[in-house]
């Protein structure tokens, strides 16, 4: 039998500042963050209401608030790295995906983003720094 668990972050409003725009450019007025986690299925399906028996991810959820508010960003794509690096600090994440988008695109309508996926392997890779 085969088992999986995840936590799942949806719709995060970030504080962050993303990108460089002109006069006639569209600025956008959110960027918001989709974090499914996959966890080890023990800390979901528990024994009691315990919090030591979960992964409490409202660390995470702190850290990656600190992380957006600690600069000025030129890219997305440097945002979801160092979110990504983040989570790689939690050894209960078995592997993510993470998607950040901007909206609006064009004519107040539309969001645009980027998708980060890892995998078991990928999460090994990225705490050994191997990105």
């Amino acid at each position: 039998m085969t088992r999986t668990a995840s936590i799942e972050l949806r719709d995060l409003h970030i504080p962050t500042v993303i990108g460089t725009y002109g006069p006639k450019d569209v600025v956008p007025d959110s960027h918001i963050l989709d974090l499914t986690l996959i966890i080890a299925p023990e800390l979901v399906h528990v024994s009691a209401d315990d919090m030591a028996l979960i992964f409490d991810y409202d660390p995470l959820v702190a850290e990656i608030e600190q992380i957006a508010r600690s600069q000025k960003f030129e890219t997305q794509e440097y945002l979801l790295t160092l979110i990504s690096r983040a989570c790689a600090g939690y050894k209960q994440i078995i592997a993510m995906e993470m998607y950040l988008r901007k909206r609006p695109v064009l004519n107040g309508t539309g969001s645009l983003g980027v998708r980060l996926v890892f995998d078991a392997e990928g999460m090994a890779a990225l705490r050994n720094h191997d990105t």
